[in-house]
């Protein structure tokens, strides 16, 4: 199998795990296995290990494909927010570094029949696990106009968010809302003439459409404070965001295992429970050189954020 993309921040992910040849690590979106790939290389064969997670299981078999040189390691279908079950159950208690490449792969959007692209005419699914139930075809087509036009707003930041939502449910009310290229033209005819240089007008709503049935934001900060619970005395958790809404849950939890008080100010103690588990080592999140944003488009969005238990 092809892959088209380099995985983002590659060389800055693998310098921030700080890797050990006789480690543990855990790669919790293993996508295509582009992370998992170079963390092998710098692995020992018998004594480094390697547990790669995605729940995407089309996933999994693309990297299972490209890392079949390696045979340090465990493949698991689950979702990186259950890391430590998936590590209890390996009987691992702890380990020396996870690293957490959030949103959509790039191997998912160049399977353009999953429908998380906007780019051509596809069933409306976006599902990361194909075995739940919710799709993006059950977002759009039943999800009341209200609450549709707020999951618009706060996942895709859009401000026609209202008339988008508006307009998906004059058009649906006449027909069912099947595909991809059926939901972009609804888009296109809600937003006043767009920029070229804001990116394809349907992106926002695509991506809100996406966290939305993958439920990416709810469990991200428990997500990132249970992953350091399970790191070893320094190890550390890299974490690649491409959204506000994530890259804000990322500092949020990792300043609480700083131990900074996260409560209201209007407070007059402390209720968030800040313990100091370790240090962020990112005062702020590393971006994309210029030559890797020019290389690879998905990567101008994305942050990246290191944090190393005590």
């Amino acid at each position: 199998m092809e892959f088209k993309h380099k995985p983002v921040l590659l060389n800055e992910c693998i310098e921030g795990l700080s890797l050990k040849k006789d480690g543990i690590y855990v790669d919790g979106t293993l996508g295509g296995g582009g992370h998992s790939l170079e963390i092998l290389k710098k692995l020992h064969p018998k004594k480094g290990i390697l547990i790669g997670i995605d729940r995407d299981e089309e996933a999994l078999k693309a990297a299972k494909e490209r890392l079949s040189n390696y045979q340090n390691v465990n493949y698991i279908h689950g979702n990186h927010d259950d890391i430590k079950e998936i590590l209890n159950k390996l009987n691992i208690n702890q380990v020396d570094g996870i690293l957490l490449d959030l949103g959509v792969s790039s191997y998912q959007l160049d399977e353009k029949a999953r429908g998380f692209s906007y780019l051509g005419s596809n069933e409306l699914d976006m599902r990361m696990d194909k075995s739940q139930r919710l799709t993006a075809k059950e977002v759009i087509n039943n999800y009341k106009e209200e609450h549709l036009a707020n999951i618009i707003y706060e996942y895709g930041e859009e401000r026609y968010s209202r008339i988008i939502a508006k307009n998906i449910c004059i058009r649906r009310a006449k027909k069912k809302i099947e595909t991809t290229d059926e939901l972009v033209k609804i888009i296109e005819n809600s937003i006043p003439k767009f920029n070229p240089k804001d990116g394809h007008p349907a992106k926002r709503t695509f991506q809100a459409i996406r966290i939305e049935v993958n439920n990416e934001i709810k469990p991200l900060e428990d997500t990132i404070s249970n992953s350091i619970e399970m790191l070893k005395p320094e190890g550390r958790l890299c974490v690649i965001t491409f959204h506000s809404l994530e890259d804000r849950c990322v500092k949020k939890a990792m300043n609480r295992a700083k131990g900074i008080c996260t409560c209201p100010r209007d407070i007059p103690y402390c209720v968030c429970g800040a313990k100091e588990l370790g240090r962020v080592l990112t005062k702020k999140p590393i971006i994309a050189t210029k030559e890797e944003q020019i290389e690879n488009p998905r990567s101008k969005s994305a942050k990246l954020r290191i944090f190393e238990k005590m």
